[in-house]
């Protein structure tokens, strides 16, 4: 029996562990779930003959040293901050460990030690980081055994809401954590290359600066630059592209809107609000307003960042309840991020009912016997329910293929890395096809060419 130990069963392990039990048999596997929460997991899953759910607090050193040791391979669904007592205890142990996180710089110091035991460390193997690499680096490989140059690589990718459940003004609800949502972009300034120069957008302009494209039956979407495009200039070779560009996928107008929040203040996460318990939230607004004896919250707020008040910007406030006086905050001494994130889940959370969607897009320029083309790709996968998400299925199987393929001696190089080669991201992208994880490739002009496929569909 060889044993899978997964640490964490937060929202994003349900199709990974629905996909080990149901390899459990063929493949001879027992399954280990340890979380901090064990009585929340579905019954279904606590009594199957092939799964144990225990209790496991990743601080009780005994504890979490004994079942490392009891299995074959660890899979931390972890926070990214907790990866790294689970990281030195695989070294000390020889357990291979899989995650979804990016790799930290604590994490990298392990390198060395993990290839001199032979131990596979598979990092960002969940949907971005993670599917996003597989699928770039899948094309931009091809394009190379061609003899082709890549000149432009942009890739955007976004959690959204299925369209059939698309029913507010902001085109959107969360789909992971909220949290990651409402900081999004801070701590520095977005930087990329587009034809060969270095660009840079604060955040105070992050969400006014997106680009626009089109996904084929979805219709018309907005990018905004992450954070730092340019990580992964040496992981995937493309030291000499003249455009890199990374970005996180809206539906349009959802980032001018947004906007607001940052101009207000909203997102700020450097500072806590002292009487913030019992607040309301239009008290809230008010606090990043100018004073007047006179105007409404409303009407300060609408001349102070020039809102018209037929503005759809105006219409998506109201219906955030921004402005009730009824509806309290219920956190104490909160930072401004916390309270906007209490109020948008109280508006953007999924209903029961709800499907979610995600829609990952690349674009690739290359020269080739000096002419230059363009290929686009793209995927869209949906929800199949609030707990299905079809979020949970683009970070959870990819993890779960890997550590299968690791334990199978399918994935054998040793070492902490991420998923850039062929012998990672074939067998899974392939895998993934078989859950309605597809990709499709589009021959585009570029730059006035029109030129014949030059790579096998």
């Amino acid at each position: 029996m060889r044993k899978i130990l997964v640490v964490g069963a937060g929202k994003s392990t349900s199709y990974l562990i629905d996909y080990f039990l149901e390899k459990a048999v063929p493949e001879n596997l027992h399954l280990t779930i340890g979380d901090i929460n064990p009585d929340a997991m579905p019954s279904e899953i606590k009594d199957h003959e092939a799964c144990t759910v225990i209790h496991l607090d990743i601080f009780e050193d005994e504890e979490r040293k004994k079942v490392i040791q009891e299995s074959d391979i660890v899979v931390s669904m972890l926070p990214a901050r907790m990866h790294m007592q689970v990281a030195e205890d695989c070294i000390a142990f020889g357990k291979h460990l899989v995650t979804a996180s990016y790799v930290s710089e604590e994490i990298k110091t392990l390198d060395d030690q993990a290839k001199e035991k032979g131990l596979v460390f598979m990092n960002e193997i969940g949907l971005d980081p993670g599917i996003d690499h597989m699928s770039a680096m899948q094309v931009i490989d091809r394009i190379r055994d061609k003899g082709g140059k890549m000149i432009l690589f942009e890739s955007f990718t976004g959690g959204l809401v299925a369209p059939e459940s698309d029913n507010n003004l902001w085109n959107y609800k969360f789909t992971w954590n909220p949290r990651n949502v409402v900081v999004a972009g801070q701590g520095g300034a977005a930087k990329f290359i587009q034809e060969g120069t270095y660009k840079y957008i604060p955040y105070n302009k992050l969400f006014r600066r997106t680009e626009f494209f089109e996904i084929e039956g979805y219709g018309r979407f907005e990018g905004y630059a992450n954070r730092d495009s340019l990580n992964y200039r040496e992981a995937y070779g493309l030291q000499d592209v003249l455009t890199l560009y990374r970005g996180t996928m809206r539906r349009v107008g959802f980032s001018r809107a947004w906007d607001i929040f940052v101009q207000l203040g909203m997102t700020d996460d450097s500072y806590t609000i002292e009487n913030s318990e019992g607040m309301s939230y239009r008290d809230f607004v008010n606090l990043f307003l100018p004073y007047s004896p006179t105007d409404s919250v409303e009407l300060k707020l609408r001349h102070y960042l020039k809102i018209a008040q037929d503005d759809i910007k105006w219409l998506k406030l109201q219906e955030l309840n921004l402005f009730d006086s009824q509806k309290t905050i219920p956190l104490i001494n909160a930072t401004p991020a916390h309270i906007l994130q209490f109020i948008l889940e109280d508006s953007w959370s999924l209903d029961e009912e709800d499907k979610d969607m995600i829609v990952m897009y690349h674009k690739f320029g290359y020269e080739l016997d000096g002419k230059q083309y363009q290929i686009d790709a793209n995927t869209v996968v949906k929800g199949e329910s609030r707990t299905h998400t079809a979020m949970a299925k683009t970070v959870g199987l990819p993890v779960a293929i890997a550590a299968l393929a690791i334990l199978n001696k399918k994935i054998t190089t040793p070492g902490v890395q991420i998923p850039i080669q062929k012998e990672v991201y074939g067998p899974i992208l392939e895998e993934l096809k078989n859950y309605g994880v597809v990709f499709k490739e589009y021959d585009v002009t570029y730059k006035g060419y029109n030129p014949e496929s030059v790579y096998d569909k």
